[in-house]
């Protein structure tokens, strides 16, 4: 199968990991010749309650036997896009009120930027260095690193762009600004937390001078911070709520909320503002529904943080310069890329699936799936701090070579 995967399916990267995928359950990812993973990626903090979990394989079931897709979306009431919505405004601010739903994150914040444009009449956009949002041609305007939009420039005009975490910048959002657009936690820049009331001040200024907050919550999202979205550790809720990922429970998603006031900016002048066919398909928004009423009903929020504090526990080593991030949304930083890669190369040869990010080299990704055990947290960080101490005798030895 692997040379069919590399030969007639496009490929993002010249070395991808091309394990042979057998079956996943619950923590682990099993290959085909039946060898188990213990998964620290999660589909890359997509699949909130891990690999096939019942509830939400039991929700796409019994949607299937009533119908897939019928209508292009917006036009038919159907009953699991509606529930999903509904639910969403309930445990949201109530500024936060009606839902868009899209088939993916990057097309969700394609959706809030135009929403934005018509709300406020501007054109200018601000993101933050070493953003990422997506990979659409609108998004990727909002990506804070050049080398990777360069090769397809032209990209839309009037983005401008500011340091996370830098309060003087802050002042570049004036009466000229459409919105600004940040990552709760900035993602592929190394899961960098907002500091010093960051978030808020932003929207303070927003308010200012009337521009609105986009506050892109694909992986943050969802419980994985210790709150249902991580703008709430931050006491500043967004203008425009982004989301993706972890909400479909293993199934492609996207959405972005906002109040009625604006968000019926995009049914007239003109109609159909913003368009899609497959937005909103009723198995999705069943999985959807059930992953987000078992991560709310559920214990698994309230756990997030006492997990982070079990890797915390475990991930000590001197090779392991700091840990970032929040709940179980952990990047492990090392000295070097070089090591890194090791790292993450070595734990699958041992059956530990980590991951990079895209921007941060020295970045070792850690997003498991919130029902991941603390057996199986403890398990994983002794494979890396095994393979940290095989890196560290390795470096030991050819140093005493060359004495």
């Amino acid at each position: 199968m692997i040379s069919d995967f590399l030969k007639y399916q496009a490929q993002t990267s010249t070395h991808p990991l091309a394990m042979e995928v057998s079956h996943a359950e619950g923590s682990y990812i099993y290959d085909t010749n039946n060898n188990a993973h213990l998964d620290f990626v999660a589909g890359v903090s997509a699949c909130t309650l891990g690999h096939t979990h019942p509830k939400v394989v039991a929700a796409i079931k019994a949607q299937i036997d009533k119908y897939l897709h019928v209508m292009v979306y917006g036009e038919y009431a159907q009953e699991p896009a509606v529930a999903l919505s509904k639910f969403l405004a309930q445990h949201l601010p109530h500024s936060l009120n009606k839902t868009y739903l899209t088939n993916s994150g990057t097309e969700a914040v394609e959706g809030a930027i135009k929403l934005a444009k018509r709300v406020t009449g501007r054109h200018e956009v601000i993101a933050a260095k070493n953003a990422y949002h997506g990979n659409t041609m609108g998004a990727m305007s909002v990506m804070g690193i050049e080398e990777r939009k360069q090769a397809f420039r032209p990209l839309i005009p009037g983005t401008k762009f500011i340091n996370f975490n830098c309060e003087d910048d802050i002042l570049k959002i004036t009466q000229k600004t459409a919105c600004v657009i940040l990552e709760t936690i900035q993602g592929g820049a190394g899961f960098i937390v907002p500091k010093n009331d960051f978030l808020k001040k932003v929207k303070e200024q927003c308010n200012k001078v009337g521009a609105l907050l986009i506050l892109d919550e694909i992986q943050p999202g969802i419980g994985r911070t210790g709150k249902l979205f991580g703008f709430e550790h931050y006491q500043c809720t967004p203008d425009i709520l982004v989301m993706g990922k972890g909400l479909g429970g293993g199934m492609p998603i996207g959405a972005f909320t906002a109040s009625s006031k604006h968000m019926d900016y995009l049914t007239s002048n003109p109609e159909l503002g913003h368009i899609t066919t497959f937005g909103g398909h009723p198995v999705i928004a069943a999985a959807a529904l059930a992953t987000l009423k078992e991560v709310i009903e559920s214990n698994l929020i309230s756990e997030t943080l006492t997990k982070e504090t079990i890797f915390r526990e475990h991930l000590k080593h001197p090779l392991i310069k700091e840990i970032r991030g929040k709940g179980l949304m952990l990047a492990a930083i090392t000295p070097s890329s070089e090591i890194t890669n090791r790292v993450i190369l070595r734990c699958k040869e041992l059956g530990l699936i980590l991951f990079w990010l895209q921007f941060e080299p020295k970045a070792i990704r850690i997003t498991p799936p919130l029902t991941i055990s603390r057996k199986e947290i403890i398990t994983g960080c002794q494979i890396i701090i095994d393979v940290l101490n095989e890196i560290n005798n390795t470096q030991s030895t050819k140093f005493q070579q060359l004495k």
